[in-house]
């Protein structure tokens, strides 16, 4: 800040930019984007695994069933129970017997949840099942 210390000078405009209130705005602004930033992911974690396949053509939206590492099976990312897994399968063949569904499956989840996903889009009368894995894999 700028301090006239002498008496005879009056009164002149101060010629200092006051950057505190615009400090105090940054600030706040930073600290309500770090509280929005997770808000913003709406998505299920799920560690894919690396693998290259060529892309399948896409007539229509999929459903996307998504698998975590708990083994807790999510359809667009709403939470479906085990028992419940088959009674949505037929609701959506019930929609659509050419729905596409895309598996998404942590690859620490045991083959039986995968199979059991499988078996429930099967008894629906489901076909077109893809699964979903990270581009750009090595294989071992």
């Amino acid at each position: 800040m700028a301090f006239n210390s002498q008496k005879n000078q009056g009164h002149r405009p101060m010629a200092d930019i006051n950057v505190t209130p615009m400090v105090d705005v940054m600030l706040v602004l930073l600290v309500i984007f770090i509280m929005a930033a997770p808000l913003l992911t709406h998505s299920v974690k799920v560690d894919l695994p690396n693998e290259k396949a060529q892309s399948a053509q896409q007539d229509s939206s999929p459903v996307v069933l998504s698998i975590d590492a708990q083994g807790q099976y999510f359809i667009d990312n709403h939470a479906v129970k085990d028992t419940d897994l088959s009674g949505a399968f037929t609701a959506l063949a019930a929609k659509s017997a050419q729905t596409q569904v895309h598996i998404r499956a942590d690859q620490a989840v045991p083959y039986a949840k995968v199979a059991h996903a499988l078996t429930a889009a099967q008894t629906a009368g489901l076909s077109k099942v893809s699964f979903l894995t990270q581009s750009g894999g090595t294989t071992k």
